[in-house]
């Protein structure tokens, strides 16, 4: 029986085309399908596969390679501004050809004898609709709102779009009924380890409502009207919900010191770490796209891709990370002259993020054999005296795997859809945005849980701090959130948000300081490369961000089939 089932959810899942471009009357062979809680959890397993994963890093509408933090050899249009309408673009495509399946399974749970033997599946259906249009709202603004299964022939294929305050509403409407649906994350089985919890949408709730909140926000002089404050207040509170769950904690083994942050992504089941702790000892993952070395490994170039390799970090990123005093350095007057002097006295995730030049990294073509950094481990490592010798002279570390032997691809560390972190900075963001003040207080059961995770000597963030050193509060909420995620695709969707993408994304991307300092001598090939007035290479300059960018066009085809769709502004 249940190689019938997973033929006809396969089936299922090869049928639907797109939502929009329907064969006509597409409907499931389910006479028999729909009977028993089991057939709706299998259905609904297929959403897992929807999530984002380390693929995404790289490509995709939301990849920090679009922003302002990463670069490569290939300059990409997107974080140029010179991107141009498609004909055709899967991720519209895709999102409505899930957003259909959900469908047919929410209305299949309104007809089920036993509803609440299948609320589960209902709670995940609504979280994973909310996931989709959520993906819609911020690449293309307005959408059309589909509630049921549709055909070639039902009006929707011809509406408008949806004003994107419709839009948020609906999203926020379905996260509130799955944190109703589902079960707390203390509940959930062994068997059923990776799936939903009430608190993961409670989670999810909060990054949706901060996200429109302060999208609203900073559109309207930066001051809140009545809808962007209602939001930023259901993410506030959302967030908190977590908190106060108790279920969560931010991941700083005291055997593995400031390098926690470091290996937090790379924790497998076999030996990943010095203290060789596993997947189990992270409660800091809410939701996550799991991996197994051999049953689901990761299957895509995650650490040969960036260790030492062609994604380069700009300076701008290395320029956030604060000194260990908690003070943001003064870039005219900091210690360039060797080629490691500005990782010194930073915050430690700054040495956990990027490779120092000088030091030794280990990587899947030369990894660790005992953690100790003897002799013979040392001449095992993939980078030895790391030099940086190409690009802006900035390489990451983070999402590389230090184990040796693993041959490439197949790394099986997760994915963080959602974690614990993320739940602390919306909050903290979520209260200063909607007051326009935050206490001490709110502050420490937040913001200062992620700044001290691997600095415990650096001084909390406190209203006396910044007024003291003449900081800004809402600068040091964004700042924090900038560093604590760089590489987990937020950094594009937060500039545009915050509406201030037309005054960062314009920026050159630079890299090290090379004249004057040490660079000169041990990257003298770089002399060919521009530099600005301080002496640092220029990677990229004459970029652009017009209005129209803060919105992906719709596809040609789309509006072809329905031309009431209309084109968002400045693609025309």
């Amino acid at each position: 029986m249940k190689t019938i089932i997973n033929i006809l959810v396969l089936f299922c899942m090869l049928a639907f085309q797109s939502c929009l471009d329907l064969e006509p009357k597409t409907q499931l062979a389910d006479t028999n399908y729909w009977q028993t809680p089991e057939h709706f959890k299998l259905f609904a397993t297929q959403f897992y596969s929807w999530t984002t994963d380390f693929k995404q890093l790289d490509a995709g509408a939301h990849s920090d390679a679009r922003s302002d933090l990463r670069t490569g050899n290939t300059l990409d249009v997107y974080s140029n501004g010179t991107n141009s309408v498609p004909s055709s673009d899967k991720t519209y495509t895709d999102t409505y050809n899930r957003i259909r399946q959900i469908n047919t399974l929410l209305e299949k749970a309104e007809e089920y004898k036993n509803f609440s033997d299948i609320a589960i599946y209902a709670g995940e259906a609504r979280f994973f609709r909310a996931y989709c249009y959520f993906e819609l709202l911020q690449v293309y603004g307005d959408v059309i709102i589909v509630k049921n299964v549709i055909d070639i022939d039902s009006p929707e294929m011809q509406s408008a779009r949806n004003p994107r305050e419709e839009v948020v509403d609906f999203i926020v409407e379905d996260l509130k009924e799955a944190v109703n649906l589902l079960p707390s994350a203390d509940e959930i089985s062994s068997n059923d380890a990776g799936r939903l919890s009430s608190q993961a949408a409670s989670a999810f709730l909060s990054r949706v409502a901060l996200y429109e909140g302060t999208w609203q926000k900073f559109r309207n002089d930066g001051k809140n009207n009545e809808h962007s404050k209602e939001l930023l207040d259901i993410a506030a509170k959302a967030a908190y919900d977590v908190i106060e769950s108790g279920l969560f904690e931010i991941f700083a083994p005291a055997e593995l010191g400031v390098e926690a942050y470091k290996y937090l992504f790379i924790l497998e089941d076999e030996k990943s770490n010095p203290a060789g702790l596993g997947k189990n000892a992270n409660k800091e993952y809410i939701f996550s796209r799991r991996h197994h070395p051999t049953l689901n490994s990761i299957g895509f170039n995650i650490t040969q891709g960036r260790l030492g390799n062609a994604v380069y970090v700009t300076r701008k990123l290395a320029n956030m990370y604060l000194q260990s005093n908690g003070l943001p350095i003064d870039e005219k007057t900091w210690n360039y002259s060797e080629v490691d002097s500005e990782f010194m006295g930073r915050d430690n995730r700054m040495n956990n993020t990027l490779m120092i030049p000088g030091n030794t990294y280990w990587g899947t073509g030369g990894g660790r054999i005992d953690w100790t950094g003897s002799p013979e481990e040392i001449a095992n490592a993939s980078h030895k005296n790391f030099m940086p010798a190409t690009g802006t002279g900035y390489f990451p570390q983070k999402w590389c795997c230090e184990r040796d032997g693993v041959p490439t691809g197949m790394e099986a560390y997760d994915y963080p859809i959602i974690r614990y972190a993320e739940v602390l900075l919306n909050y903290a963001e979520a209260v200063f945005e909607r007051d326009e003040k935050i206490s001490d207080d709110d502050l420490d059961i937040s913001l200062n849980l992620t700044r001290k995770r691997v600095n415990p000597e650096m001084p909390d963030l406190t209203n006396d701090f910044v007024s003291q050193h003449n900081l800004d509060m809402r600068t040091e909420i964004r700042r924090e959130r900038t560093v604590e995620f760089f590489d987990e695709n937020f950094r594009l969707d937060d500039l545009k948000r915050w509406k201030t993408a037309e005054v960062e994304m314009p920026m050159n991307l630079t890299g090290v300081k090379w004249k004057g300092t040490e660079f000169e001598r041990k990257w003298a090939d770089a002399s060919s490369k521009p530099l600005d007035a301080e002496g640092c290479i220029i990677h990229e300059q004459g970029r652009v961000w017009a209005e129209k960018n803060y919105l992906y066009p719709l596809p040609t085809d789309q509006l072809k089939l329905n031309p009431n769709l209309k084109q968002n502004p400045g693609w025309e």
